[in-house]
């Protein structure tokens, strides 16, 4: 048994595959409810508005959980915290989908809400697993594993739910969670701690970070411009489908969606990019992307098959530079404090998700008075703000350094040293 494990040692192909999965359960966790949302309608005889408020408590309990727990991943050991997490998290989905009535599913998913935040724990983790040169190949690994698990839990929700109710998906679900919750435990490497700082100053972290790490407020508003354009098309997208350019059924919105299984292939690629030729060069194509992507979108409103194609690429462009951008501004931000990762996150995501809110509400009201060119256009201007941003600042040092462009030698992982010098994971103990 190993006293420390040397930085990059600690990341197998078979632990990274598990953290894949998890992060694909977790994040499917957020979004299968949604197709669920008109099985319990007619089950429950509830109205559409109150069982949607199943999705809503989800995503508020998600919000809540970024907020509360993610900044734990600096203070607990990985291990017993990710297990508990998934633990929790199978535990809310079997209530779920024992819950008798409304009120009882509520609560249960706003505990789900909470708990599934597994995947913005591992982030961090595997970011102190590998070295340097390897990071942003792990994380597009990583968020390709949330991306199919965003895309299939629909799919699989809908599914299951049609032939066996509406109960099936969620005691499925919690049922995969407990298992792998125990493989979890039998196989993650112990890790140390990072931080000793108490939980109160662990929640008020993030707000200091921001405050401080100018690379960290690029990487956010970055994020937050191309999210929010990514959430507008999207929240749109229906409105326009369903209506009299394209007079389609909400199902054809679904169908669109899984054009995005692309991703899954590209963000692999850009992490080892990212790798090879650091973080900035892979925003800039990113940025260029988003610009290009309203371009195209726009001619989406003409309707007909050339309409459906323009989308269906706009789409696959928008969502290849969000995911890949995701990829780059992660591996940014993760190399600017080695002993905060997990608050240096909760920062980034929390930015993140205001982003992509604040493009959902203003992409709705300009869809009302100036139509799809109208959420084109806003997407234009989002991106060519963070593009202006990303030519005419200066760069730090950390951005240069982020995402390799260069393979320096890594941070050096063991126990000991100042709390402020302390790589975020230092593996020992149980090796894989």
């Amino acid at each position: 048994m190993t006293q420390a494990l040397r930085q990059g040692s600690g990341m197998s192909r078979r632990l990274l595959l598990l953290l894949t999965l998890t992060c694909a359960v977790g994040v499917g966790t957020v979004y299968f409810p949604q197709a669920v949302s008109p099985l319990v309608v007619t089950a429950l005889d509830e109205s559409p508005g109150s069982a949607a408020l199943v999705v809503t408590a989800i995503q508020i309990g998600y919000t809540a959980g970024i907020f509360l727990l993610v900044p734990l991943g600096d203070r607990l050991p990985h291990r017993p915290f990710l297990v508990t997490l998934v633990a929790l998290t199978g535990t809310g989905l079997l209530a779920a989908g024992c819950a008798p009535g409304l009120a009882p599913l509520l609560g249960a998913a706003a505990v789900v809400g909470v708990t599934t935040v597994a995947a913005q724990v591992i982030g961090p983790l595997a970011a102190g697993l590998v070295a340097a040169d390897r990071r942003g190949a792990v994380l597009g690994t990583l968020l390709s594993g949330s991306t199919g698990g965003m895309l299939l839990a629909r799919t699989f929700g809908g599914t299951l739910g049609e032939w066996l109710g509406w109960r099936a998906p969620y005691l499925v679900a919690g049922a995969v969670a407990l298992l792998l919750a125990a493989v979890l435990a039998r196989t993650l490497p112990d890790t140390i701690p990072a931080s000793r700082r108490p939980y109160p100053a662990l929640l008020a972290e993030p707000l200091r970070l921001l405050r401080a790490e100018p690379e960290l407020r690029r990487s956010c508003l970055y994020q937050a411009a191309v999210f929010g354009a990514f959430s507008a098309v999207w929240t749109c997208l229906a409105l326009l489908l369903t209506g009299p350019a394209y007079g389609l059924g909400a199902h054809a919105v679904g169908m669109l969606a899984l054009v995005g299984a692309v991703t899954m292939l590209c963000t692999p690629y850009a992490g080892r990019l990212v790798d090879r030729r650091g973080a900035d060069l892979v925003n800039l194509g990113c940025l260029l992307g988003v610009l290009v992507s309203a371009g195209i979108l726009a001619a989406g409103a003409r309707g007909g098959a050339a309409g459906l194609a323009a989308l269906a690429g706009g789409t696959l462009l928008l969502d290849v530079a969000m995911q890949s951008g995701t990829v780059a501004n992660q591996a940014r931000v993760y190399a600017l404090r080695p002993d905060a990762r997990s608050r240096l996150n909760t920062a980034y995501m929390t930015c993140a998700y205001l982003g992509g809110s604040g493009g959902s509400w203003l992409g709705v009201r300009i869809y009302g008075r100036a139509g799809w060119q109208g959420v084109c256009a806003l997407v234009a201007v989002l991106a060519a703000l963070a593009l202006a941003r990303h030519l005419v600042a200066p760069r730090g040092r950390n951005a240069r350094q982020a995402g390799g462009g260069g393979r320096g030698a890594p941070v050096p992982v063991g126990i000991g040293g100042p709390p402020t010098a302390a790589p975020p994971v230092a593996a020992v103990g149980r090796t894989v």
